[in-house]
């Protein structure tokens, strides 16, 4: 059974930046994962992937500030935050699947996706 570990959220100021990171515990095969993020009421949207190949994919939100990566040697996932702003502040989640999801990150809400972590928070005040 797979399992995701996130960490890295925090409470920064408006233009700071984080990383975020999700460990992938189990997973015997190279996984499709991606980062999403929720806020309450509202429905949750992707922010990045990253594909078992390497290709990356971006919501615009976080395009040329955001930077998704996989470590393989640490199995672990990151995602690089850069330029922050109040819009950004929601629970963040990391999330996997063997299968590529086949689907535009900034079309998807993660029904793609199998396998989630327990979700970190990010707080960005101004």
């Amino acid at each position: 059974e797979v399992q995701l570990v996130e960490s890295g959220g925090g409470s920064v100021q408006a233009g700071d930046s984080l990383r975020l990171s999700c460990i992938a515990f189990g997973s015997p095969y190279t996984l499709n994962m991606a980062w999403f993020r929720q806020t309450p009421g509202k429905q949750r949207e992707g922010v990045a992937a990253i594909d078992s190949n390497g290709g990356t994919d971006y919501a615009e939100s976080a395009k040329g500030r955001f930077t998704i990566s996989f470590d393989h040697a640490k199995n672990t996932l990151f995602l690089r935050m850069n330029s922050l702003t109040p819009e950004d502040t929601a629970m963040y989640y990391c999330a996997a699947d063997p299968s590529n999801p086949n689907v535009w990150i900034r079309f998807s809400h993660g029904a793609e996706y199998h396998y989630w972590g327990q979700g970190t928070q990010v707080t960005v005040s101004s």
